[in-house]
Parts: C-alpha cells; structure tokens; sequence
C-alpha cells in the first residue's frame, strides 16, 4: 500500500485527524455542585446546535461547492435537514445494506482508494450565536458522531478534519468565534478510508448522525477524570484511585489552585458528602497535569446489573481565591470486576453468567440517530426479559446509552469501532498505516467511557482479522484501564485476549471446550460472543445452551444475535407500509435480509423467539422435590437480588380451566439460594379424561423504573402424576345412522345434519358440509412441505468447514411430492350402520410403503383421521392441510401458548387454553415464512360468532401443531415483504404431526438438531378427530 502527499486527507489512513483535541471522559461544566446534578442541558455553559441546517448533496467530490464556508455565500436555494439524521432517509441518495461485501465505492483491489466519481458529500451550514456569559472562557465545538469524514470551518477559518465516526471529535474554535452572528460549515464526505475499519453488518447511513454541540470551560479546565474502585478481599469496602488531568490554557503559571473532589448519593448529601477530598496545586503556562487522589470507602453499596446501585462523583475547580471556576459531575457506581483461576467471570465476588444480547443502534423511521426515548425503551424490553448484558455490536454507542445501562442496570461488552470482514485477510493485519487509525479508535472509546460501571469489558474489535495491530491496541488499553479484561474474538490463537470467545459454535462444541480447557490449565473463561442467530423464524433449542452455561463456571455466557430487525419503514407506490431490508432501495451490492434477525421487529414489537429468550434467562428457577407430595425447590439464580421484589403464585388447571390458585407465604430467598416449599390445596376429585397442571409464578410485587407491579418475570410449570382414564376416541355414543351414497365423482356420507364426500380420483377427503353450509372449500389434503424459513433457504456459507451440524438448505423436492401421487387404494368398510371405514393408500415419491390413511365416519358425524408414512429422506413436514370458511374465525385451543411455538422453541410457552382471532394468530415476520405454529395441541376450535364450527382432536397421544393463516401457502411463499400477502376470505389450516424444527446454530442456515429433525427411513404416524360444534 502506497501513500503520497498527493492523497487526499480521506484517502490517507495515517490522516485520522487535523487539529481534532484528544479523547477523554464525557462531561460539562456547571457553575456550581447542585447544578452539577442535572442533565448536561440545563448547564449554562453548554449550547445545542441540533436542529435545522442547510444542507447541499452532491453525488461526488468534485460538484460540492468549494468555497460554501465563505461567510458570504449565499444558501437561500439549499434544502433545510435535521441535524442529527442520515441523509440518506432524507432523500439524499439510499442507504445500503451489506453484511460483508464492501460498497462500490469502496475499492477492495486498490486500498485505500474510494471512487471520486461516486463519494457524495453533504454540505452543512447554520449559524449560532454564543451566550453572553461565555466571553472570556474558552470554547469548543462537540460532534458526537458523523460518518464517515468531515471537515470544518468557523466564521471562514478551517478548523480541522475527523474520521473515526462512532466516537467524539472536538475543536477548539476560541480563537474564530464572536458573540453574535456566527457561520459554521461542514463538508461530510460519505466514504473515506476510515470505511473500510467499519464494515460492519449494519445499514450503511452517512451524515452528522449524533449530537452537536458547544461547550464552554474556565482557562483551567478539569480535562478528564477517571474513578477507579477496587474492593478488599470480602467485596465490602472500597479504595478509590482518582486521577484528574487539569489544563491550564493561560500563557502563565498559576499557583494556589484547588481540585475538591465530593462522593455523594444525592444532592441531600451535598452539605455532608460521604467522601471530600482536596488537592492543592500549581501548574505551568500552556500546560496540563494529572492530579491524583485516594480514599477508602466503607461499607458503600455496590453497583450490579441486579442492584444498580449509583453515587455522584463531583470535582470542583478552585482559583487562588478558593472561588468555584467549574464543578463537573459523574454518575459512579462501586463494583470490581475480575476473572479468577477457575475461568469464572466474577463480579463483586460473585461468578457471573451473562445472560446477553447485541444490539446495533437502529431506529426504523431515522435509521442510526438515537433516541433516548426509544433507548431507554429498548432497555426496560431488554431487562423484562430477563437480559442482562448488551454487547454493542460492533462500535461505541451514543453515550447516552451508556447512562441508561448505568442507571437501570445491564452489564456492557463496549465494542471498539473496527471491522474489515470484507478484506480481514488484509486490513489491518500488520500493516503499519493502519496502526494509528485502529489504536485512536481504541482509545477514544475507552477514553470516553472509562467511568461507566456499566462497562465491564473491552472488545478491541469485531472480524477484523489479526495482527500485531491489536497488540498494540490491547497495550494503549491497558495504559489507560487496568480494571476491566479485554476481549477479542478473532484472536483465534487467543495471544492476547483475556476472555475465550467463540461465534456460533453449537452446544456440542461447546461442551467439549469447558470440559477441555481446564485439563490443559487454560483458565481463561469462555464466551459465545455471538450465538443462537435469531432470523426470521429461529432460535431453536436456546435452552440447550443455558444449561451448559450453568453447568460449567468457565462458560460465562453469551449474547444472541441479535436485538432488533434492521428493518426500515417504507411505503410502497399504493401507501402501503412495510419493512425494508437490502435491495429494496435499489442499494447494490446487498444481503437482502440478512439485517433482519431480532428477537424484536424494527418497532420492537416481540418476534416469537423473544419469549423464549425471557423463559430461558430467568433467575427464578422451579424443580420438582416430591411431585407426588407437591413438594418443589425455588432456586434464586440472582447473585446479589433477595427474592424479595416478587410474590410468588400458583395454579392448577384440569385441561387448561383453572380449579386452585394461591399464593406462597414465604421468607425472601437469598441470592444464589434454594428454598424447599410445600403447596397445600384442597382434595383434588380426580375427574376422567383430565390432565392437571400446576404452574408456579414469580410476580413482581411493586413497581420499578424498568417493570409494573403484576409483571411475571418467571414461570415454571409441571404435570403432575395423576392417573386417568384416557378417552376413547372411536367410541361414539348416541350415533345416528350413516348413509352412504355415490356420483361420478365423489363417494358421499350423510348423517342427519351433514355430509362428508370424498373424492374417487382424489382419494382426498373433499367436502363438509353442517346444516347445509360448507365447512372445508378446499380438499384435506396431506402436506410434506413448509413455506421456507430463512435458516431453510440458507445464507452463509463461509468458514463453517469444521461444523458437523446440518447445513442442508431446504429440499424443495417435497413441494410438489402430494402433487405426483398415485392413488392404488379406495375402500370402504361398513363396519356398522353407524361407522364407516375408508381406508387410502397413495404411492409417494421418496417414501418406502406409500402413504396410507385411514378415514372412520360416524354418523354423529365425527371424523378420525389416522395417517401413517415413512419417508425415505429427511423430512420438512408431516401433516394435512385445507381451507375454511372465513367465517369460523375464531380460534381456540389446548396446548402451548399463548405464542407461535416450534419443535425446537417451544420452552418459553405454557400449557393452557388460548383465544385468538385468525389475524392475532399469525406472526407477520419481516419476510414472510411459515409462521403461526402452536405446539402439544390437545385441541383447536374454529368457531363462528355464533359458535359453531368444528374442533380438531388429537386422537394419537403425541399431540398436534396447528397453523391457521388468513392466506394461502402459495401465496405465503411468493411474498417478500408483508405487505404482498393477499389475504382472503377463507382460512388455510395446517393439521401437522411434526414440523423440523428451525434451529439457530448457525447464522442463516439449518443447524436443526437431530432430536428436532424427521429423519428418513422411520415411520411417522398421527391421528386426529374432527367434530362438529
């Protein structure tokens, strides 16, 4: 790689920055200690610059106006944009989605060369005014972010240059500005050779995307501080280490100076700190000095994700007459971090599993702008359900966001903005050029956030390759932070990193590592950075994976993948509304929608699998002792929450009806602690053909900043081991007689208010008819095929050699198996004047003895379907299909729920009966896919507002799945986008045996387990009734 003088700065990776100041804490001067406490708004010496700009966008370097930052340009015909925002949802180009591919742009051959006949560039302009009180002190400008490059002028000065778009660029602009009437302007070019450190799975957006902002200090300014805690042996009293770096701006030596340092918890505490600390000092013209301090604290209260426990950390600059220059003010919160000789992650003395999730920041309507509303939303959602560890996947987050996990409470894996998977082979690696550009990325965000409890790791990065670079960065880490370990996954040789990280290794794999690594005294712990990739519909067999995390105290977690759909809102010509992925803005090259894979939809509504995800990571877990005595264990999987903001209920059900609930009196449980209960109700009368479960419920009790009273933040059910007598299906009392009559086309049976045809060429059961009115307008018709899953079609294919999962995409062979049958048998047995027999049997391809089906009809016109088949290769799908009515609506049911369940993700849905309109059934995913499934049907009604209808039985004892959609199969299958679906007046339903399950290993491919597959060569068979209502 050769670089000139001749470049340009954003073609230059040794060019990352042209008068920009040097990183460091996030922080505002106050007047005075109570103001200190409040947001950073209501200082007097900050000012927004958010709002309305002017705005020009060119398609390429050359068209910008050159000299727009002259004070006299003139931009009356320029558009007016929001500041922050992407202009691309603007109107200003389109923003494109790539997973790995680099953009044209972007050359991939000639590094780090970016196309100069497509680079566009927005110019910024606004004017400002400075408050009247700010004369005389210094002043800076603040962006918070801007991608990928920019330049900047004041009042026409040249100020400087940035790159590195996900942490903060400041400037000293003192010198150019005046009180009244000040012109700003800003060139933002939308690639640079900064883009290809930022090839990150993510929507590729350019602009002044974060906040801007002014501030004004004192000419002796608190710089940056940093608070480091570090707990004695027993993780009950504190050493602070304080170090506070003052910059004296003035051309002369000053003496007498004062740094009071004040630890509080509230402003009530302002008149008798917990802590005050001073610190004399003099210090050089045009120079700064790094004060230290130190103080022992007993007995605080520690910060977790459980108990955020936070205090206010306030310093105060004192002149030579001890008056107030500045106060600047932290949030803080006690804790330590380590990892121990067993390879546990251990917090506050506590070994710690981090129940996690990555989340990109996306907002379906501004794309990377943040909003705090939405933010703090996201975080209530993520700790509802049992999530207590966020990975900014891949780049520093707004620092608002790290506030927010400050004050309710989630660990944080702070991730460096670096990532070249598209050329990882090549950049960084080694090379030289790189070094800076990857090491200040570094270093600002560790810089920025250092003070954050919330921050419990440092990742140098995301699929970057390695290289000495990395080194190099871990190294200027720990100049700065010697508290927190450093993670890295693609150190696959793990030279440096201090946590074992892995991406989609299967459960498999993972066992085999934990139980390896200590035999070989390796004790560093293991992560799964990234696992149980959540597309579409996925997330199978997650339980799997939490119980090798509890198993074994060296697997300290991991973090699905990921949070939220990247979907972008859109209309299309006709107004309709629908969620955009890649491609759909004619953005080339694209991953399609490889961005949509949350556990929640781009407006955060939940996808199926994030009720999986609440049900396998709670902390309130329930076992059996002595079923049989009703006596259970309450396990407290919190380490540091008493069971004390939670009442815990129970319920017992006969087939689903609640008969007995209650609610335990009992002492609070302590952390890591386990409690025997015993549930005493009332002598059950054992009713036949029932069922009974109990379900054990953890309330919470009051309200809290993240959750209301009445939310359930765990659950256990059990059935317990009463005996029944099983009902008899095929005994039908009272019955009328059965008439059997036949046309050219259709054998037909008539009972007293309903006729059953079946048809002679067909061999399919055809038609239902009650009172005259049909029920089914479509055959019931077997079915071995499911409209494809993202994981069926299959995405990724790199890297995954070493894998023995399944990798097969979907076999769409069995689409059009039903269609290529033979019928070879029809008969009828008339078993009595009552019942009736039809037995059928068809030749299928890929089967080993056919399909065989076996139909009884009664004359109170009950159904039994008994269906049996083995295939001869894997198969999708096991089960029957037809079309209703639209009228019989109204749908009910026996079984999991109240969520679409699969084979494989059905843990987080309980047994109990549901109601739902045909619409509340179905799940409209951001590519539609099969989607609906309810699993261990007992049984399903569709009824009409009238409530008639039919029920469907399982009559087999392994239970049904039931889909209902108000679409067709075919029509489900040809739609990209939810606002394709045709919907109609008839209901599809889907009368299932068994479904493969949908895994989530891998990223966008089967992974299915072989527990949850229909593997080949075995005989599958179910039988189900159907009666009228």
């Amino acid at each position: 790689m050769n670089i000139n003088k001749d470049n340009f700065d954003w073609e230059n990776p040794e060019i990352i920055g042209i008068n920009k100041l040097d990183a460091h804490n996030t922080l505002i001067p106050f007047e005075d200690f109570s103001s200190s406490l409040k947001n950073r708004e209501k200082s007097s010496y900050y000012h927004s610059l958010n709002g309305i700009w002017k705005f020009n966008w060119v398609r390429k370097p050359a068209d910008r106006p050159i000299n727009f930052f002259k004070d006299d340009f003139d931009d009356n015909s320029w558009d007016d944009i929001e500041v922050p925002s992407n202009w691309q949802l603007n109107g200003y180009g389109i923003p494109i989605y790539t997973n790995i591919k680099y953009p044209y742009s972007i050359n991939t051959t000639f590094i780090p060369k970016i196309d100069h006949d497509y680079n566009p560039i927005g110019s910024y302009r606004r004017t400002f005014d400075l408050p009247e009180n700010w004369e005389g002190r210094k002043i800076f400008i603040h962006f918070d972010g801007v991608k990928s490059a920019f330049y900047l002028w004041i009042n026409g000065h040249k100020i400087g240059y940035s790159q590195g778009s996900m942490t903060p660029a400041e400037f000293d602009i003192t010198d150019y500005v005046k009180l009244k009437d000040n012109n700003i302007s800003v060139e933002v070019y939308r690639w640079s050779d900064g883009s290809y450190l930022e090839d990150q799975d993510m929507w590729r957006f350019s602009g002044i995307f974060r906040d801007v902002y002014l501030f004004s200090t004192p000419k002796v300014h608190i710089r940056d501080f940093f608070v480091r805690c570090e707990l004695d042996k027993e993780y009950k009293n504190a050493n602070l280490n304080i170090k506070v770096k003052v910059k004296n701006y003035r051309d002369a030596e000053l003496q007498n100076f004062k740094l009071k340092f004040l630890l509080i918890r509230d402003i009530s505490d302002l008149n008798n700190p917990i802590k005050s600390l001073e610190n004399k000092f003099q210090i050089g013209k045009s120079s700064e000095i790094t004060l230290s301090m130190n103080c022992n604290v007993d007995n605080p209260k520690l910060w977790s994700a459980e108990i955020p426990n936070l205090y206010y950390t306030l310093f105060a600059l004192f002149n030579s007459n001890n008056e107030i220059m500045e106060v600047e003010c932290n949030v803080f919160g006690f804790r330590s971090v380590e990892i121990n000789q067993k390879g546990e992650l251990i917090i506050n003395g506590k070994s710690v599993i981090l129940k996690g999730v990555n989340r990109h920041e996306h907002d379906p309507d501004h794309g990377r702008v943040f909003s705090y509303s939405l933010t703090e939303d996201d975080i209530k959602l993520i700790k509802q359900n049992n999530i207590n560890a966020i990975r900014t996947s891949h780049y520093p987050n707004h620092p608002d966001f790290y506030k927010l996990c400050d004050e309710y409470g989630l660990y944080v894996i702070d991730e460096c903005n670096l990532e070249s998977h598209g050329l990882r082979d090549k950049l960084p690696d080694n090379d030289p050029i790189w070094k800076n550009a990857c090491c200040e990325r570094m270093k600002r965000m560790v810089e920025r956030d250092k003070n954050h409890p919330c921050v419990i790791i440092w990742s140098l990065g995301n699929e970057a390759g390695f290289g000495d670079i990395f080194k190099k960065m871990k190294d200027l880490t720990l100049e700065i932070d010697t508290s927190r370990p450093i993670h890295y996954e693609g150190d696959y040789y793990n030279e440096i990193t201090d946590i074992i990280s892995f991406m989609y290794f299967p459960p498999r794999k993972v066992k085999n590592i934990a139980r390896r690594n200590p035999r070989k005294n390796e004790n560093r712990p293991i992560m799964l950075c990234e696992y149980a990739h959540a597309m579409g519909n996925s997330l199978g067999n997650l339980q799997e994976y939490m119980d090798l995390f509890e198993k074994y105290n060296n697997i300290i977690g991991g973090f699905i993948w990921d949070f939220v759909d990247q979907g972008l809102r859109k209309k299309d010509n006709e107004g309709r509304e629908y969620w955009a992925y890649g491609g759909d803005f004619g953005d080339e090259p694209n991953d399609k929608n490889f961005c949509i894979n949350g556990i929640v939809m781009p407006d955060r509504k939940p996808n199926p699998s994030l009720f999986e995800v609440k049900k396998v990571y709670q902390s309130i877990k329930i076992t059996e002792k002595d079923i049989q005595k009703n006596r259970f264990e309450i396990h407290n999987k919190y380490n540091f929450k008493t069971l004390d903001f939670v009442d815990i209920k129970w319920e017992l059900t006969a087939n689903g009806k609640i008969i007995r609930d209650g609610t335990l009196n009992i002492e609070p449980i302590e952390p890591n602690q386990t409690k025997e209960i015993q549930l005493n109700f009332d002598k059950i009368d054992i009713i036949p053909e029932t069922e009974y479960y109990l379900k054990i419920i953890s309330e919470v009790n009051s309200t809290h900043p993240w959750v209301k009273k009445g939310y359930v933040i765990a659950w256990d059910q059990f059935k317990l081991p009463i005996s029944t007598e099983k009902k008899v299906l095929e005994k039908v009392e009272n019955s009328n007689i059965l008439d059997i009559k036949e046309d050219d086309k259709s054998h037909i049976f008539k009972g007293e208010n309903f006729t059953v045809k079946f048809g002679k060429d067909s061999g399919l059961l055809e038609d239902i008819e009650y009172y005259n009115k049909k029920i089914i307008t479509t055959p019931l018709k077997p079915n071995f095929w499911r409209v494809p899953i993202d994981n069926d079609i299959g995405f990724v294919d790199e890297d995954l050699e070493d894998f023995e999962e399944d990798k097969s995409k979907i076999d769409y062979t069995w689409k059009q198996v039903i269609e290529k049958r033979e019928l070879t048998q029809l008969e009828i047995e008339n078993i009595n004047k009552y019942t009736k027999k039809i037995k059928v049997h068809f030749n299928i391809p890929y089967s080993k003895d056919g399909l065989n089906i076996i139909y009884k009809v009664f004359g109170n016109g009950k159904i039994i379907v008994n269906t049996q088949f083995t295939p001869l290769k894997e198969l999708i799908r096991f089960g029957m299909q037809t079309e209703l009515i639209g009228d019989y609506n109204n749908v009910t049911w026996y079984g999991r729920g109240p969520h679409e369940t699969m084979e494989d993700r059905k843990t987080g849905a309980s047994i109990g009966i549901y109601s739902f309109k045909i619409k509340d059934l179905i799940h409209n995913y951001v590519r539609p896919q099969e989607n609906g499934n309810r699993s261990d049907i007992r049984w399903v009604s569709f009824t009409n507002n009238e409530d008639v209808g039919i029920r469907i039985t399982d009559a087999g004892g392994e239970y049904l799945n039931i889909s209902a959609w108000p679409y067709t199969m075919e029509n489900l299958e040809k739609a990209d986008h939810i606002h394709e679906l045709k919907y109609q007046k008839n209901i599809t339903v889907n009368i299932d045996h068994r479904q493969k399950g949908v895994g989530g290993d891998l990223p966008g491919l089967p992974s299915t387990h072989k527990k949850y597959q229909l593997s080949p060569n075995k005989l599958y068979k179910y039988k189900f009734s159907i009666e009228f209502m």
